[in-house]
């Protein structure tokens, strides 16, 4: 007499072990939830009755539930929608479509099946997890319910499937296929049977374990058994029964009265297979959840595959090594660094914007070391900083086999048309495809562009219908009878301090307080942007058509990468925040002084309408196929030259603790390494854990008193010759940058950048003075001609020197006043023996300090090919004063920045620019010429 295995029974204790499950995971996760989604067409009864015991169960153990219910006439392709919706939400953990499916329209069960994301797939039922089971991946794949449930009662019998005779009858997709694929997997030696098997009673009359699942009722026999078998039966079919009241009643496949007097063990039906069908989907949804929540909760080592490298000596054109490779789909690195679907939006293949959600999801996450890439004061060809960046990074990842994200700048189209050329690193140390690097990306640039134009078109607007129209004719217009005032106009209403919110309430002095702005057109700073060089757009006049009656005044463009919403974006820590930081933008002044906000234009939200996706950092990667986050280009010298906080802050979430970011600050670490410190890590609250310094010994020879060095013109023999003397006498400039980096409390790792031309005794002289000088370590690395591998060195010591115990402060404290400010930088970082101030700029200092602007950080805006305000004084001059010309604000963005010298805000194109060489092969679509 065979045992009954009662599936109520171990059902009932597998859900009370997730239910522990659950709770034990809440504790370790906090907000941990998992999820389901039921999706029904239609409303037959079985149906429901299915969906309904789910439910309850799901909702027994903690399972957060939830039923679709889509009518009859629902098409194909809106519960494919419905599915893809559901794919993209990030509590839903698991899925299943309802079958059959009860719809007016036919609909293909299978495509619907196979629309369900594998990971959320918890019937099972995908042709990926189908595909696995087959191969044996059972640690890859979700395994159907039912086959689950049924090995889950075999293994409740105490039996050893291994080595066993195990006979399926049934081949369904659902139980008999998988069924067969799990048990030989398991090492039982499988027969599958089905209705056009011949001899089937023989076939399973050598069945130690047998499974049936043909759909027919009382189908096996007594007869067919072998003595002592365990019998697992998953039918459940009606007949009829005059003794039960409904008239019928149910029975499996097996004849149950019979077999039992022969089998060791059987299931009941009902009461068996069918209540572990619904534990196992539970279970299914549970593990799901569970891997999600382990992704997202702790410093789970990524599975990312990196990209070979194909060197070839001499090394080839960049765009050449670019094209060579070919990178990864995106969406496969998205998965590899552990994004979920639904925070990654694919612009084509191989780049993607991340969602702002990954910080909501990782905030109980330890951030990883946090590395900035500066440099010493370059000569105008540039010192490989990009290209160390991204090197580092692929060192790092590829190499060293750590978290790694590099956070670069999206290049302005203005330099790559222009004099610079591209900006996606160099030789074997580049971010691919460096064709969309460079160009048009996801379109930042140009929303950038259209909000500033959109705020410069507001403005022009606002002072041509407030000379034209009188107050009551303004008011009537800007609040409409029907629509009274709008959400941004009661803003103002509350800055203004009128308390009426009714139009009809306000006096006539309240009306004319609130429509005229009366905007003093010699105080605006706003100007209109292109992000092209164009340096016949410096001075133009507007207002010449004849519709606008004489309201010319003189303006400019500035190329795109230097408007305040560049710098906003890079540096914003939300949505939220990038919409108070749009609306504070000090646009001009009025008559009467008061500062002109884009909140009092009424224009705020419709800016951050336009940024809504520019704000989502850009995914893409390295030649080795590590991740780089592109975001955000600010000007390096008017603004802070860093990619954005919002980038860092989700690339350090991403990589753990024990990963690393490699963000880069432009140009030389007096002017980005400070304004990181200084502005970005004041305003992301992030500590930073090393600094790279780049030198080369051509910048250092340029430094210690060598000629002239010029874009385009060949270099002078004493930068391609041993000189030693050269060498050292520049070093006074890294090691006065080795010191300032030291100032704020930040360790040193000097990354000589190694050329062909230099010598043995060259490099290794650069790396004694500068160990003598306060750095970490200096390691001479190759990352152009060899990429990662070139750089394993340097990989190792910024891991070590990120290791130090961080003693980061800032240089100044904000409330200082402003002047002071602005003497503390001059004097401790770039040397100067102090500053003089124009009438001009005391009078704007003052201003702003009066206007409740003086606790803002300081941007100083100044030559980038000197510590001083000099280009042409090299090395680390002194005994000089810094003159300050101007002093203009950023409200918005959120510092003060001094002008220096001659700044021009739109570069123009050289005789020769750099879209000579660019080009495209009509046939084969292949970019050339960019570098």
């Amino acid at each position: 007499m065979a045992q009954v295995l009662s599936g109520k029974t171990v059902s009932a204790d597998i859900r009370e072990k997730l239910k522990n499950e659950v709770k034990n995971m809440q504790q370790k996760y906090p907000g941990f939830l998992p999820g389901l989604a039921v999706v029904q067409v239609g409303g037959r009864e079985d149906s429901n009755v299915y969906i309904n015991m789910k439910m309850k169960a799901a909702c027994e153990v903690g399972v957060n539930a939830s039923h679709i219910n889509l009518p009859r006439s629902s098409t194909q392709d809106e519960v494919v929608e419905t599915v893809e919706r559901l794919n993209s939400d990030s509590t839903v953990h698991g899925i299943i479509v309802q079958l059959p499916m009860d719809s007016e329209n036919p609909i293909d069960a299978h495509l619907v099946t196979n629309t369900i994301l594998p990971s959320k797939d918890v019937d099972g039922l995908h042709q990926d997890n189908a595909g696995r089971l087959s191969r044996g991946d059972l640690d890859s794949c979700v395994v159907p319910c039912t086959p689950r449930g049924c090995l889950e009662l075999i293994h409740r019998t105490g039996i050893e499937v291994k080595g066993k005779r195990a006979v399926v009858i049934g081949r369904s997709k659902i139980v008999g296929a998988p069924m067969s694929d799990l048990l030989t997997w398991n090492h039982a030696t499988v027969t599958v049977c089905h209705s056009r098997t011949a001899d089937i009673k023989e076939e399973v009359q050598k069945a130690e374990i047998l499974v049936v699942a043909i759909g027919k009722p009382q189908f096996v026999k007594a007869d067919w058994i072998k003595d002592g078998a365990v019998v697992i039966d998953c039918g459940i079919n009606s007949i009829p029964d005059a003794t039960k009241k409904s008239g019928k009643r149910l029975v499996g496949d097996v004849d149950y009265d019979g077999v039992k007097e022969k089998a060791s063990w059987i299931t009941p039906v009902p009461g068996g297979v069918g209540p572990m069908t619904v534990a196992m989907l539970l279970q299914n949804t549970v593990d799901s959840a569970k891997r999600t929540a382990e992704m997202a909760g702790s410093c789970a080592k990524w599975n990312l595959q990196p990209l070979k490298l194909h060197l070839k000596t001499p090394v080839p054109s960049d765009i050449e090594i670019a094209q060579t490779q070919t990178p990864k789909d995106i969406d496969r690195l998205s998965r590899e660094i552990n994004l979920l679907s639904d925070e990654v939006d694919l612009y084509g293949k191989k780049k993607a914007k991340v969602s702002l959600k990954v910080l909501d999801r990782l905030k109980n996450q330890q951030n990883g070391k946090y590395v900035v890439v500066t440099g010493i004061t370059p000569t105008p060809l540039g010192e490989g900083k990009s290209t160390t960046t991204i090197g580092l990074a692929q060192a790092i990842g590829a190499h060293l086999n750590k978290n790694c994200f590099a956070c670069v700048r999206q290049p302005s189209q203005g330099p790559t048309f222009g004099i610079k050329g591209g900006a996606a690193g160099g030789g074997y140390s580049q971010v691919i495809p460096m064709e969309e690097f460079n160009l048009h990306l996801t379109g930042d640039i140009h929303a950038i562009t259209a909000a500033n134009n959109l705020m410069a078109a507001a403005i022009e607007a606002r002072m041509f219908h407030e000379s034209t129209q009188s107050d009551e004719a303004l008011y009537k217009r800007l609040v409409p009878a029907k629509k009274g005032f709008c959400k941004i106009q009661v803003s103002r209403l509350q800055k203004l301090g009128i308390t009426q919110t009714d139009p009809k309430a306000l006096t006539p002095a309240e009306i004319t307080q609130f429509v005229r702005l009366d905007i003093d057109p010699d105080t605006i700073t706003w100007q209109r942007v292109l992000d092209t060089n164009d340096r016949f757009l410096r001075c133009i006049t507007v207002g010449q058509g004849p519709q606008e009656k004489g309201h010319t005044r003189k303006t400019q463009f500035d190329i795109t990468v230097a408007s305040e919403i560049m710098a906003i974006l890079a540096l914003t820590t939300s949505l939220g925040d990038m919409r108070e930081r749009l609306g504070k933008m000090v646009v001009a002044s009025s008559k009467a002084g008061v500062p002109i906000t884009a909140d009092d234009l009424g224009i705020s939200g419709a800016l951050t309408v336009l940024m809504k996706d520019a704000i989502r950092p850009n995914l893409m990667q390295t030649l080795e196929g590590t991740p780089v986050f592109v975001h955000a280009g600010p000007f390096a010298n008017i603004a802070h030259g860093n990619s954005s906080i919002l980038a860092d802050k989700i690339a350090l979430k991403l990589v753990g603790e024990d990963g690393i970011v490699v963000t880069e600050a432009g140009f030389g670490a007096d002017i980005g390494m400070e304004k990181f410190f200084n502005i970005k890590c004041r305003y992301s609250g992030l500590v930073p854990n090393a600094v790279v310094l780049v030198a080369t010994v051509r910048a250092l020879k340029m430094h210690g008193g060598g000629p002239t060095v010029t874009a385009g013109v060949p270099l002078p023999k004493e930068y391609v010759e041993e000189n030693l003397e050269l060498v050292e006498k520049g070093c006074s400039n890294l090691n006065k940058q080795i010191e300032n980096a030291n100032k704020f409390g930040v360790p040193v790792v000097v990354a000589v950048n190694g050329f062909a031309s230099d010598t043995k005794s060259e490099l290794e002289l650069v790396q004694k003075i500068a160990r003598e000088n306060g750095a970490f370590d200096a390691i001479i690395c190759n990352l152009w001609a060899e990429g990662g591998k070139g750089a394993t060195d340097l990989a190792t010591a910024v891991a070590a020197a990120s290791q130090k115990s961080s003693e980061f402060k800032f240089l100044y404290d904000v409330t200082l006043p402003i002047e002071k400010k602005i003497e503390i930088i001059a004097k401790e970082i770039y040397g100067a023996d102090g500053i003089d101030l124009s009438t001009e700029a005391q009078e704007q200092i003052a201003r702003y300090q009066k206007q409740g602007f003086n606790d803002l950080p300081i941007c100083m805006a100044k030559t980038h090919l000197s510590l001083s305000h000099k280009p042409e004084l090299k090395g680390a001059p002194t005994g000089f004063v810094l003159p300050i010309r101007e002093a203009r604000a950023s409200i918005g963005a959120g510092f003060i920045y001094p002008l220096i010298g001659t700044m021009s805000t739109m570069p123009g194109l050289p005789t020769r620019p750099c879209f000579y060489d660019i080009d495209i092969d009509p046939d084969t679509e292949e970019i050339v010429g960019l570098s």
